[in-house]
Parts: structure tokens; C-alpha cells; sequence
């Protein structure tokens, strides 16, 4: 991945810098302490990911990144933790506060890269077909990328699964926490047996198993109050018979 740092202070690039070459798999095309060049030179180069600081002279992070029609990925290296929500609402990959220890700089560029190669995987479909063999929905269990392992869930364990942006949580019996992986629901939907599963809103799919009761608006899972979305409402009824 080509890669660019903004930071108005040059120490902080270059433990940035040092960091990635430890890492490896990331080039730096671009090192800049002014982020008005950086903006010039931003639109010369093509980068997949940026390194950038908030409190900066002349231009804010937070503006950079709204000034940019085609932002790729970024990750904000900042020593104010107050401006994470709005990092985050502006789709930052991650959210890095000062002094970034080794650990979560390198939990962030691994994030950075299956977002990556996932965009290249569903850029490359259709264009090219290769033939292998893939787990299928008939199949009880299904394998999600999480952290630095790839995780098997028994797929009459999962009671729901909620989308967050590129991410997505999968909840099961099998855990009071959660399984966070970097898909889609149409990804997932076409792992999981299409008998036993139903989408009840844009952002959640359940287990109708799992299923508790259903209210007018809401579908309760384990104590858990799930939202039936306004364009689901008919399909959801038709599919559970009441």
C-alpha cells in the first residue's frame, strides 16, 4: 500500500516512519509538515492510505480530509483524544492518540490492509473468475477474519448479526462478546443457510431460531431488542407465518 504522512512535527513522522518499516507491506510516497502542500501533492499522487495529524498550522486534519473529493483510507495521529467522534464520523480507518505505542499503530495498519484488500477483492469481481472451493450456506459452519485469525462459528450458534460500515458483529451463544470482522452482509448472507436466517433491517440479520417474540417494530433475540426496518415489515411477517 502507498502510503502518506502529514504531520506538522517531524519527530512524530519519523516514529511513524520507523514504525512501517517494521511492519513492512506500506511505501511512503509522501512525507509533509504543511498540509496545504500536502493537499497539492495529495492530487499528484495516487496513496491508499494517510497518516495524519489534527491540531495543525494554516489547515486542521479534520478540514484536509474534507477538502479532498476522493479521500482514500486514513488514519488520524493526534495527541487530542477529544476529537475521536468526529474522526470517526468522518470514516477514519482508525483513531491513533499520542504517544501511539508499537502495538496499536500495528492493530491499525492491519486494519487498514484487509479493508484494502478486501476493496480490491470486490473491485476484482466479475473481471476476473477463478474457480475454488468455498464454504457454502448448506454448511453448519462458516470461517471470519478477526484481529490476526480466522475464526470458525458454528453457524447454530450465531443469534444475530449487526452491520457497522465496512464491519460487522456477529453475536452468539457461544460468547458474551461479540465477533467484530471486516465484511458485508452480502458477504456473510451467502455463507449462512438461507432457511434459518432472516434479514429484518438494513443493518441487522437473525437467527430464527433465536427468535424470542415479535413486537410491531422490533424483534426480540435473547433479551435483546432488534429494530424490524419499514421495508423488511412485510417480508419479515410473511416469512415467520404470523
Amino acid at each position: 500500500m502507498k502510503c502518506v504522512i502529514i504531520d506538522d512535527e517531524p519527530l512524530a513522522i519519523d516514529v511513524i516512519e520507523s514504525y512501517i518499516k517494521q511492519i513492512g507491506g506500506l511505501e511512503i510516497v509522501v512525507k509533509c509538515t504543511n498540509p496545504l502542500e500536502a493537499i497539492t501533492l495529495l492530487n499528484k499522487h495516487k496513496v491508499d492510505l494517510i497518516f495524519l495529524d489534527i491540531e495543525m498550522p494554516n489547515l486542521t486534519g479534520i478540514d484536509l480530509v474534507k477538502a479532498l473529493d476522493n479521500m482514500p483510507q486514513f488514519i488520524f495521529t493526534t495527541a487530542y483524544p477529544e476529537y475521536a467522534l468526529d474522526g470517526f464520523n468522518l470514516n477514519a480507518t482508525d483513531y491513533l492518540v499520542k504517544p501511539i505505542p508499537f502495538h496499536r499503530f500495528l492493530k491499525a495498519v492491519t486494519r487498514a490492509k484487509e479493508k484494502y484488500e478486501l476493496e480490491n477483492k470486490n473491485s476484482l469481481k466479475g473481471d476476473i473468475a477463478i474457480e475454488l472451493p468455498q464454504v457454502k450456506a448448506q454448511d453448519n459452519f462458516i470461517f471470519v477474519k478477526s484481529e490476526y485469525e480466522n475464526i470458525k462459528i458454528n453457524t447454530d450458534s450465531i443469534k444475530y448479526i449487526q452491520g457497522l460500515k465496512d464491519y460487522i458483529k456477529i453475536y452468539t451463544s457461544q460468547s458474551d462478546k461479540a465477533i467484530l470482522t471486516l465484511s458485508s452482509f452480502k458477504d456473510i448472507l451467502e455463507k449462512l443457510p438461507p432457511t434459518r436466517f432472516i434479514r429484518v433491517h438494513r443493518s441487522f440479520v437473525v437467527n430464527i431460531d433465536f427468535i424470542k417474540a415479535l413486537q410491531k417494530t422490533k424483534i426480540i433475540v435473547d433479551g435483546i431488542q432488534i429494530p424490524i426496518g419499514d421495508t423488511y415489515k412485510d417480508y419479515v411477517v410473511k416469512r415467520l407465518g404470523v
